[in-house]
């Protein structure tokens, strides 16, 4: 068989362009009927009279239109700003971020990040690129003028100046919607950094194009223009602006040492009612206000907004490193491993797929978890695990600290344990722990709000019996103290023992010889006066009469024989 001539195959190509070119005309009338009604249709479920479901299907039939328009031209840039804001209406946010992923300046600064091992000349200019991607529509001649900045003059770059100059309006145009709706995209997300950046370049590109068309508009037509820059995207950068200051005053107050402060602005964050608040970026501040809980030696409130944290999403894994601290420093280990088995689970599942949990627009290093220090902390979660169950196997388990748990010191009086046993059982209640998913937009589309709120009531009520269980312990404690003190206050006191005197010795009679007729005149004399007196004889028991009557008739004074017998 004859081989086909090597111009058979440019033929065909041409014969291809050539019947593409000739039904252009055709398709592009197609979509551009289909970008009108999409347009129409998105007008329609923007207004304000129409309700959320006709919204809804006003925005699903314009991204039925446009999927068809981009079928036949998959690089129609009215086509694509539709399709954006198509499923920006729909609140479908990851899908967006999906779709403009290479505009968000964490996604941008992670590829360089990961280029540089590759090669350094291929990561340096991937990241010149990606970062003229973000700030300027004419990102090649910007990079092109970048790297040849010491070099001699050039032609080449003289001419792709001067040709920028003349599209640079059509590219500004064509550039300002994907800053913008990528900025509420990643608003809903919780990205606010790349949504405070991605907002204020578009602010900035609109207005830009705002002053260029303006130069040759006459008064009516100046006055009856539209703005440089929506007002809803305004609003939503100065909101994102005042929600980035509390944060950061927050963590500076933190880091200084002064807890109060920093729950303080937390508190501002994540009460805030100007509007609903993303439920990633609200996850991220409820940790940090439990540090904050914690450094104030208020570990209940801590456990908490963990908690909370946790039932907003499950696979965060600075909350599941906060509780499983905390419920170490309070002593509750069989419930401390529960969680680090969670988090050692996470740690593998992010070893075997070589990523962190979540969508690979999520930047790498949030909430301070970055996939180069897995393998590390992998290691020491291991050997953390095997030291708890030591401890638990060796009878450790029950040993909680409740007085800890309670914020109360060791010793204290029954009013000081009600007033902080009220405080938190007010605060902790399970039925009120569902009322901060109220304020807060779930853009996770694997978790509604019912799902949120029964697992934070499960968390609050294994918190709250805890408190029940600490606060009787403590107070059965204290009203045995109580019990003792009063009874040691009613018992009489002792009476004093009488020291024992010793009994004085009776001196010693000395036989006075006396004539034999004083003798008897004074024998009655000396009856008298020896009566009180206690002779030597008295109260001698003796068995021999003969001796004591002999010892009688020799003693010169009368002696009473009464206690004498025998």
């Amino acid at each position: 068989m004859a081989a086909p001539p090597p111009s058979s195959a440019p033929a065909k190509k041409r014969t291809t362009r050539w019947l593409r070119l000739r039904g252009g005309s055709r398709s592009n009338k197609v979509i551009d009927r289909y970008v009108d009604a999409a347009r129409a249709a998105l007008a329609a479920a923007a207004g304000d009279t129409a309700d959320d479901g006709d919204d809804a299907a006003a925005a699903e039939a314009a991204l039925g239109l446009v999927s068809a328009a981009l079928e036949m031209s998959p690089r129609a840039e009215a086509a694509l700003e539709l399709r954006a804001r198509a499923l920006l209406a729909l609140r479908r946010y990851r899908d967006v971020a999906e779709m403009l992923r290479d505009y968000i300046p964490s996604c941008c600064a992670k590829s360089s990040c990961s280029g540089d091992d590759a090669s350094s000349s291929s990561s340096s200019s991937s990241a010149g690129s990606s970062r003229a991607d973000l700030l300027s529509p004419d990102r090649d001649i910007s990079d092109a003028g970048a790297t040849r900045f010491l070099c001699c003059f050039d032609v080449s770059d003289l001419k792709r100046r001067l040709v920028a100059s003349f599209s640079k309006s059509s590219n500004t145009v064509e550039t300002q919607w994907r800053y913008l709706v990528l900025g509420q995209a990643c608003f809903h997300l919780g990205l606010m950094e790349d949504a405070a950046v991605l907002l204020q370049t578009g602010r900035r590109l609109a207005s830009a194009a705002f002053r260029r068309e303006s130069v040759c508009w006459s008064e009516d037509s100046f006055s009856a223009a539209s703005k440089p820059a929506p007002e809803s995207a305004s609003q939503l950068l100065a909101h994102v602006k005042l929600l980035l200051r509390r944060r950061a005053a927050a963590v500076a107050a933190l880091d200084a040492g002064l807890p109060g402060e920093a729950v303080r602005h937390f508190n501002k964050v994540l009460d805030t009612r100007r509007s609903v608040l993303p439920h990633p970026f609200a996850t991220a501040c409820l940790v940090g206000r439990a540090a904050a809980f914690r450094s104030a030696g208020r570990p209940a409130d801590a456990i908490a907004d963990c908690n909370r944290a946790l039932a907003l999403d499950p696979a965060f894994i600075p909350a599941l490193r906060a509780r499983a601290d905390l419920l170490e420093s309070v002593g509750a280990l069989p419930d401390c491993l529960r969680d680090l088995d969670h988090l050692k689970l996470l740690y593998d599942a992010a070893l075997r797929d070589g990523r962190l949990p979540g969508p690979s627009w999520r930047p790498q290093g949030q909430g301070g978890v970055r996939f180069g220090e897995i393998a590390g902390a992998h290691r020491t979660l291991t050997a953390r695990i095997q030291r708890l169950r030591g401890r638990v196997a060796a009878g450790e388990a029950c040993g909680v600290d409740y007085h800890a748990l309670l914020g109360v010191r060791r010793g204290c009086t029954r009013s000081e344990l009600e007033r902080a046993h009220v405080v938190l059982a007010l605060k902790l209640r399970p039925d009120r722990s569902v009322s901060f998913a109220e304020r807060l937009e779930l853009v996770d589309e694997h978790r509604d709000l019912e799902a949120v709120r029964d697992q934070a009531r499960m968390s609050a009520l294994f918190l709250y019996r805890m408190l029940q269980k600490g606060y009787s312990s403590i107070m059965a404690a204290v009203l045995d103290e109580e019990a003792a003190e009063r009874a040691k206050q009613e018992a009489p006191p002792p009476k004093p023992k009488p020291e024992a005197k010793p009994e004085a010795m009776a001196p010693a009679i000395v036989p006075i010889p006396m004539p034999p007729s004083t003798r008897s005149s004074e024998v009655a004399t000396a009856t008298a006066a020896a009566t009180p007196l206690s002779p030597p004889f008295q109260g001698v028991f003796c068995r021999d009469m003969a001796v004591v009557g002999t010892l009688l008739s020799r003693s010169v004074f009368p002696v009473k024989c009464e206690a004498v017998s025998c």
